[in-house]
C-alpha cells in the first residue's frame, strides 16, 4: 500500500515554491510574513476540519453539537476565516481585502491565544490588501497564485509523516528566509547549529522554567526546551519587533507548545515577565541579543525598578552587558543557568563595561567562555563568543576557556558547525562542570581552565588567547634552499624563453 503521508520536504517543496508569487515584488524580510502567515492559516484550517469531521461522526451528523465541541479545541475557526472558504474567494476582485478580514476575525475568535496582553493581534503587521503587492490586478493575481499552491497542501495531522513536521517545516522556512534577507536576518533568526549548541550547553531539568528575553522567532528557545528530554517546561520569551513577536507565536503553536508565554515588546525598558513587582525569575536563560544596541535605553534606565544595573550601567551605545545582566537578574538565586551570544568586545572593552564585568567575575558567576568561528551568523562576518553564567558555582572558582574558531566547515556563503564540533564542546564543557578538569591546560590549543587568581591577573579580560595558547610556530625557511630554487627556476624560465623565439621566428614573426 502506498504511503500517502506528508513529508517536511513536500511542505518545503510546495511552500518555498509559493515564494515566488513575492519575489521580486517586495523585500525577503518582508514576504516571510505573508507566507507564514500563510502556512500557520492552512495548518489551523486543516486542523479545525479534521476535527469537526470527527466530532461529526461521534454525534451522528448533528451538526449543532459538534461546533458546540468545537468551542474547547485549540482554535476556534470562524467560517469566513477558514482557508477552504478564502481559496473558494480567490476569484474575487476584493480577495486582499477578505483575507484580512478572515485573519482579524480568527484572532478576534482566540484572543487568549493570538494577542498580546496589550490587545495587538500577530496579524497586525501584515496586509494581504496592501498597495505594497502591487497594482490591484497584479495583486489580485499574486493572492489567487498563492492561495492555489496551499491548496496542493493537506496538513490534516492524521495525513502527516510525524508530530514535528509542520515545526520543522516552518524552521526550514525561517532559515532559508534568512539567508535571503541578508543583514536583517539577525534580528529574527539564529543559526540552527548555534541555537542547538546553546541549548546543550545550559541542558535544563525536567520541571524548568526557560526564557529568552530576545527570543527572535523562538527557534532558540523552542531548542532549549526540546533538550529536557520530555513534555514537562514551560517556555517565556519576549520580542521587541512586533513582525518577528508574530512569528514567534506561530512557531509555538505549530510545534505545539500551546502554553509558551511569549510576549512582545522591549525587554529592558519594559520587561514583561514579571511576578508581583519583581522580574519573573528563571532555571535557565538562553539569548542572542542583538550585538552592540545603540540607543539601548540608558537614559531611561539610570534607576531601573529591578536595580537590575546594581553592578553598574553599560554605556548608551553599547547594549551587550545591559542584556547580561538583565538575564543574570532574571535567573533563580541558587541555581539559574544563564547562555549568552556576544561579540568578542564584550570580553575585554574596559571603561564602564569592564567594571561590570570584573563585578561579575569576582561574583562567582562567570562559568566559561567559548570562541565561536567567524561568519556562522546571517547579517555579520565577525566572530562570537558563547558566555554560560551559573548562579549555582558554589565552592568552584575557576573558568573555562574554548578556542573554537577553527572548528567548522564552509558552506556556500557562511561557515556552519558539524554535530561532531557541538559534541565536542559539550563535552568539554560537561566535564568541566563535574569537576573533572583541573586548572591549567586541557587541551592544547583548544581548552583551558583557568583559576579566579589568573583572571585578577589579566585585569578580568577575557579575551579568549590571553589563556588559550593558538601560537603556531612558522616553519624555518632554508635561504641558501631558496636560493638554489630560484635559480633552477630561472634557468627554466630561460629555456622557455629560447623555445618560445624558435617557434616564433619559424613562424616569420
Amino acid at each position: 500500500m502506498k504511503n500517502t503521508k506528508v513529508t517536511t520536504e513536500e511542505i518545503n517543496g510546495v511552500v518555498w515554491q509559493a515564494c515566488d508569487t513575492f519575489r521580486g515584488v517586495i523585500d525577503p524580510s518582508q514576504y516571510k510574513d505573508y507566507i507564514l502567515v500563510m502556512l500557520f492559516l492552512k495548518y489551523v484550517s486543516d486542523v479545525y476540519t479534521e476535527k469537526h469531521n470527527e466530532y461529526l461522526k461521534k454525534y451522528d451528523g448533528n451538526i449543532e453539537r459538534a461546533n458546540r465541541a468545537m468551542q474547547l479545541e485549540r482554535f476556534v475557526v470562524p467560517e469566513h476565516s477558514h482557508f477552504n472558504w478564502l481559496y473558494d474567494q480567490r476569484n474575487e476582485p476584493n480577495i486582499g481585502e477578505l483575507i484580512d478580514i478572515g485573519l482579524a476575525d480568527l484572532e478576534e475568535a482566540n484572543r487568549e491565544k493570538l494577542t498580546s496582553a496589550d490587545g495587538a493581534g500577530i496579524f497586525r503587521n501584515v496586509s494581504f490588501n496592501s498597495s505594497n503587492l502591487g497594482e490591484k490586478k497584479d495583486k489580485n493575481t499574486r493572492l489567487k497564485n498563492l492561495l492555489q499552491d496551499f491548496a496542493k497542501l493537506d496538513l490534516t495531522p492524521s495525513h502527516l509523516e510525524g508530530n514535528d513536521i509542520i515545526g520543522d517545516a516552518y524552521e526550514y522556512l525561517i532559515k532559508n528566509f534568512a539567508s535571503d534577507a541578508g543583514k536583517k536576518a539577525g534580528e529574527f533568526y539564529t543559526p540552527a547549529e548555534v541555537s542547538t549548541l546553546l541549548a546543550k550547553l545550559t541542558k535544563s531539568k525536567p520541571g524548568a522554567r526557560i526564557y529568552d528575553p530576545t527570543c527572535g522567532s523562538a527557534s532558540l528557545l523552542i531548542k532549549a526546551g526540546k533538550e529536557v528530554g520530555d513534555t514537562n517546561f514551560s517556555l517565556y520569551g519576549q520580542e521587541a519587533n512586533g513582525s518577528t513577536w508574530a512569528l514567534a507565536v506561530m512557531n509555538m503553536f505549530l510545534h505545539g507548545f500551546d502554553n509558551a508565554n511569549i510576549r512582545w515588546g522591549d525587554t529592558l525598558r519594559n520587561p514583561k515577565h514579571l511576578e508581583g513587582d519583581a522580574l519573573m525569575k528563571f532555571d535557565t536563560v538562553v539569548a542572542n541579543p542583538p550585538f552592540s544596541l545603540d540607543k539601548w535605553g540608558q537614559e531611561d534606565l539610570q534607576d531601573d525598578r529591578f536595580e537590575r544595573f546594581h553592578r553598574g550601567l553599560p554605556p548608551k551605545s553599547k547594549g551587550d552587558w545591559a542584556f547580561i545582566t538583565h538575564m543574570i537578574e532574571s535567573a533563580y538565586k541558587d541555581t539559574g543557568m544563564i547562555g549568552v551570544v556576544v561579540p568578542h568586545g564584550v570580553l575585554f572593552r574596559g571603561s564602564a563595561e569592564g567594571k561590570i564585568r570584573t563585578k561579575i567575575i569576582t561574583d562567582n558567576l562567570l562559568d566559561a567562555v567559548i570562541g565561536l568561528p567567524a561568519n556562522l551568523f546571517f547579517g555579520t562576518g565577525i566572530p562570537a563568543a558563547i558566555v554560560l553564567f551559573n548562579k549555582g558555582k558554589e565552592q568552584r572558582k575557576e573558568t573555562l576557556f574554548i578556542d573554537a574558531s577553527q572548528s567548522f566547515v564552509s558552506d556556500k556563503n557562511q561557515n556552519r558547525l558539524l554535530p561532531e564540533h557541538i559534541t565536542r564542546i559539550v563535552h568539554t564543557y560537561t566535564q568541566f562542570k563535574e569537576n573533572k578538569l583541573t586548572a591549567g591546560i586541557i587541551e592544547d590549543k583548544y581548552s583551558y581552565v583557568a583559576t579566579l587568581e589568573e583572571l585578577k591577573e589579566n585585569d578580568y579580560n577575557l579575551n579568549i588567547p590571553r589563556y588559550v595558547d593558538t601560537f603556531e610556530e612558522e616553519t624555518e625557511i632554508d635561504i641558501t634552499e631558496v636560493q638554489k630554487d630560484i635559480r633552477t627556476l630561472e634557468k627554466e624560465l630561460n629555456e622557455v624563453r629560447v623555445t618560445m623565439e624558435n617557434y616564433l621566428k619559424e613562424l616569420g614573426l
